[in-house]
């Protein structure tokens, strides 16, 4: 049963993106563009699981999952953190800069032949690829997402945990924090041909991310964007 988490984590992660863009449409920031952007990569990767699940493994599937997720992950979401809390010109040099790592490292993927004898029916896991050095794109950009999206709002929590107006705030960075570390957790353990510990973590994880967001954004309406202000 485990193997059809992913399609409940799917319906989240797509819930949660629609939230961020009302919330972009109402207050407009780059950050919540990116944020938007990383939900809904998240959807497309657990939308892979899900597939795999129902009708077994396919190719084109695997190569999809392999970039929406162990590629993508949780960078476009640390990238809005990035947005959100340093200077635009840092946060477009640092955009450049993953980008450029995560487009190598898809081409690789997509290049890469397919070790056969490893494939399992209805499990998706990295060791498949023949270039095994492939594979160490991801903890370098995992790493770059856990600095910024779970120090980010660690810092937040931090920030915000000494005022009882603020405590709210406190909470939900925390809920974040832990949230967002939990699928790079369960990602380490799909190296070692765990997937359905991914697929755990990645469902409980977004559901604290979302928990977090609700807390810090739902004391009051969001204030509408002034039409003369652009991010």
């Amino acid at each position: 049963m485990i193997g059809y988490l992913p399609l409940a984590t799917t319906a989240v992660a797509l819930l949660f993106t629609v939230v961020l863009w009302r919330r972009y449409r109402e207050r407009g920031g780059t950050h919540l563009l990116w944020w938007g952007l990383g939900t809904l990569s998240y959807a497309a990767g657990t939308i892979t699981e899900s597939v795999t699940t129902l009708a077994g493994w396919h190719e084109p599937v695997f190569r999809a999952w392999y970039i929406t997720g162990a590629l993508l992950g949780g960078a476009p979401l640390a990238q809005g953190t990035v947005y959100l809390l340093l200077r635009r010109q840092v946060a477009n040099r640092l955009t450049l800069a993953v980008g450029s790592v995560i487009l190598v490292a898809a081409l690789c993927v997509v290049l890469s032949p397919i070790d056969w004898a490893a494939v399992e029916p209805h499990r998706l896991s990295g060791r498949v690829l023949e270039w095994t050095w492939v594979r160490g794109f991801s903890p370098f950009i995992n790493l770059y997402a856990v600095t910024f999206l779970v120090g980010g709002a660690t810092l937040s929590a931090l920030r915000y945990r000494k005022r009882m107006e603020t405590r709210h705030r406190y909470i939900g960075n925390g809920l974040i924090a832990v949230g967002a570390l939990l699928p790079g957790i369960g990602g380490s353990f799909t190296r070692f041909g765990h997937t359905e510990v991914l697929y755990v973590t990645e469902l409980v994880g977004l559901l604290l991310v979302y928990g977090g967001f609700r807390i810090i954004t739902g004391r009051a309406p969001a204030p509408a964007r002034p039409a003369s202000t652009s991010d």
